[in-house]
């Protein structure tokens, strides 16, 4: 499947951003869906992530309250709502997809999805 971000920008601390991405190829498959984000010099880390067929969310301990994952189905899209943004959250983030699955495990780890986005740069100044 092909993934293409939008929705990044420039935006001051205590601002609010709303990424989405846009699936195409394959779309007829159900894919477990991910955000995550890579700051310069860091490992990439994932953001938040949601499934299709159980409609669970989870998200990383530092966005929790924060961000929001959603999804239309019928639209293959997904995205991330962020608010209260902290100059820490400056990142490219980027979608990630693999087939779908129903568990609370594996879902944080980069090496479980097949296909990425090109990414979205995310800028918060303090």
């Amino acid at each position: 499947v092909q993934l293409v971000e939008s929705g990044g920008g420039l935006v001051q601390a205590g601002g609010s951003l709303r990424l989405s991405c846009a699936a195409s190829g394959r779309t007829s498959n159900s894919y477990f869906m991910g955000w995550f984000r890579q700051a310069p010099g860091k490992v990439r880390e994932v953001v938040a992530a949601i499934g299709r067929s159980c409609g669970s969310t989870h998200y990383a301990d530092s966005v929790k309250g924060r961000f929001t994952i959603s999804r239309n189905n019928a639209k293959n899209t997904v995205s991330l709502q962020m608010n209260s943004l902290k100059p820490e959250d400056t990142a490219v983030y980027y979608c990630a997809a693999t087939r779908d699955y129903c568990s609370n495990y594996g879902w944080y780890d980069p090496f479980l999805y097949d296909d990425w986005g090109q990414g979205t740069q995310v800028t918060v100044s303090s």
